[in-house]
């Protein structure tokens, strides 16, 4: 048993499908199910059932891809910490963050990051909520950025920060002429009047997503059933359909103001403690953070407190 052959069991696992393994792992189908047979034959159990093309992990073999995740997520953390302590200064950053956040974030950390890591390639991989679990549970990436969700037993958080989440109105719309904006940058939006909304159209994010499910908790709060013409998962197309007067939409704070519109919409403070988005960063339970990682997540920490503070001032 070596390194490739734990990959070849793990990508075959992640496929159920030979074919599509060995395409994923640059070798051909045969020369992957001569290794399988070869490490079935030396541990004496089949690690996968046969059903068809189908390759389902048998008992034996789901306790074997545990340990072998495990074995090679230790390889990763070694490599990682050896080449940082070769001191040459050179290495790789993955990090999975959600499209829009990423629009937001990334502008704005990467080149300050890029001046204290000359040396460091970073990928961004945007990613929704459940693809990014699984790439940090497979090592394929070092760390992700979530909106606050259900911990999960394997993965360490920190808060990043929180911001609220506004009803965004076009400035064309008749709600805008009800705006009057509060003296004071503390609460610098006007409220909602939730009765002057329940007969509009809305634009809605699926309730799976946090900004969704927590805008239809507000809605079932205030028993307004919404008459929804659309519904996305992309915060930017939700604020351009409401700009071309197709509806309302909720969006977090810091996406409407990263966007760059002709005419500004008109926001709403919702004016309860659940209308807010936190944000946390997660990474493996035991994985090496190299120093440039935690960099990269101080600098995280640091965006979140820069915005803040420029809604204050």
């Amino acid at each position: 048993m070596n390194i490739h052959e734990l990959n070849y069991v793990l990508c075959i696992a992640k496929h159920q499908n030979l074919t599509k393994a060995a395409r994923e792992l640059f070798i051909s189908q045969p020369t992957l199910s001569k290794h399988l047979k070869k490490l079935e034959r030396e541990l004496g159990m089949k690690l996968f059932a046969r059903i068809d093309n189908c390759y389902i992990p048998t008992y034996a073999g789901s306790r074997y891809l545990k340990y072998a995740a495990g074995m090679l997520a230790l390889k990763q953390d070694w490599e990682k910490e050896r080449l940082e302590l070769s001191s040459s200064n050179d290495g790789e950053l993955h990090v999975a963050i959600p499209l829009m956040r990423s629009s937001c974030m990334v502008p704005v950390i990467l080149p300050v990051f890029h001046e204290m890591h000359p040396n460091i390639r970073v990928h961004i991989l945007e990613e929704t909520y459940a693809i990014q679990e699984c790439l940090l549970k497979d090592t394929s990436v070092d760390f992700a950025l979530f909106n606050e969700t259900n911990e999960n037993p394997k993965l360490s958080y920190e808060f990043l920060g929180k911001e609220p989440i506004l009803l965004a109105v076009s400035p064309e719309h008749p709600l805008a002429g009800t705006a009057k904006v509060k003296n004071g940058r503390e609460n610098a939006y006007p409220p909602v009047n939730w009765e002057a909304i329940r007969d509009e159209n809305f634009i809605l994010h699926f309730p799976e997503q946090n900004t969704g499910a927590i805008t239809e908790r507000l809605l079932k709060k205030h028993h307004i059933t919404p008459r929804v013409p659309f519904y996305t998962r992309n915060t930017q197309a939700a604020l351009l359909l409401m700009m071309k007067n197709q509806g309302i939409c909720f969006a977090p704070e810091t996406y409407i103001r990263n966007m760059s519109f002709e005419k500004d919409p008109i926001c709403f403070s919702l004016e309860d403690e659940e209308a807010f988005t936190s944000t946390v960063l997660a990474y493996r339970k035991g994985a090496y953070l190299t120093s440039y990682a935690e960099d990269f997540i101080q600098l995280a920490k640091d965006y979140f407190i820069l915005i803040r503070l420029a809604v204050v001032f």
